[in-house]
């Protein structure tokens, strides 16, 4: 359903005063809820649901030959879909750009924050090495698509497990499962978007104001015990700016949206068991 001028207006005024459509405040998050499990066809599996906005996420694995540039590292690849379910503006077909930046997002969040210790999904250095397919699939849309991703992806990661390997056939089989986790580290990338719309800043966007939007920005935030907290990636998107002082609010209330949420989110993930 197309936003229309009038409904846009309100949202813009309701931001005046930080106020929101939902009675949320501008930094505020919907509520998050995570389960896993979800096929017992996959390693690892999650869904995840910020409001009325779900994503499946799936995690497959098999053997490939490594990357020339990194041959003891394991491979990683991120796939992003949007199902016609998920919205009336979406269709079968190609993957859409919507998709393909959810996907890359993911994936950069995941990759640069060394989530996971590529050095120990080697199996024989410059021969084989353990790759992991992460699938996302979104089952309704009304906003931040994005962060649901993230989440759904770190969760199916935490639940993974290795399939069987056949050492004398150098082969996968498909299907048998061991109990050996996949060797993930501290450092869990926590994904956060935050919209401009305006010249008003919120995070975790439902539908009407992704589309009222003009610019927006996602970080993915990881912290090691207690260390410091690293930006390890950030995109931005949009047909407007987003200046230097409003980059430094995004990084505040970043960081105090990491330590209002992610704890919760870690225990929600820590409670679930394959």
């Amino acid at each position: 359903m197309k936003l229309t001028n009038i409904n846009r207006q309100k949202i813009i005024d309701l931001l005046k005063d930080d106020k929101r459509l939902d009675n949320r405040k501008p930094f505020e998050y919907r509520d998050i809820e995570i389960d896993t499990n979800i096929s017992i066809n996959a390693e690892g599996t999650a869904r995840v649901k910020i409001g009325k906005t779900e994503v499946i996420v799936g995690v497959k694995m098999d053997t490939q030959e490594p990357y020339p540039d990194h041959e003891d590292e394991g491979t990683m690849i991120t796939g992003m879909e949007f199902s016609p379910m998920s919205g009336d503006r979406y269709e079968n077909g190609p993957p859409q750009m919507d998709s393909i930046e959810v996907a890359r997002v993911v994936d950069r969040g995941i990759r640069e924050s060394r989530f996971v210790d590529w050095k120990k999904l080697c199996i024989k250095e410059g021969e084989k090495v353990w790759s992991i397919m992460i699938d996302i699939y979104c089952i309704n849309d009304e906003g931040n698509v994005m962060d649901a991703s993230a989440i759904g992806a770190v969760a199916a990661l935490k639940m993974a497990r290795f399939p069987k390997y056949d050492k004398e056939n150098e082969s996968v089989v498909h299907g048998e499962f061991t109990d050996t986790p996949l060797p993930l580290t501290e450092h869990i990338p926590f994904t956060m978007t935050f919209h401009k719309i305006g010249n008003k800043l919120l995070l975790d966007p439902n539908r009407n104001e992704e589309d009222s939007s003009e610019a927006k920005l996602t970080l993915s935030v990881s912290q090691a015990g207690k260390k410091d907290k690293m930006i390890n990636s950030m995109q931005k998107g949009g047909i407007i700016p987003i200046t230097s002082d409003e980059m430094e609010k995004i990084i505040t209330e970043a960081e105090k949206a990491y330590d209002k949420v992610f704890p919760d989110i870690e225990k929600k993930i820590g409670k679930l068991k394959r």
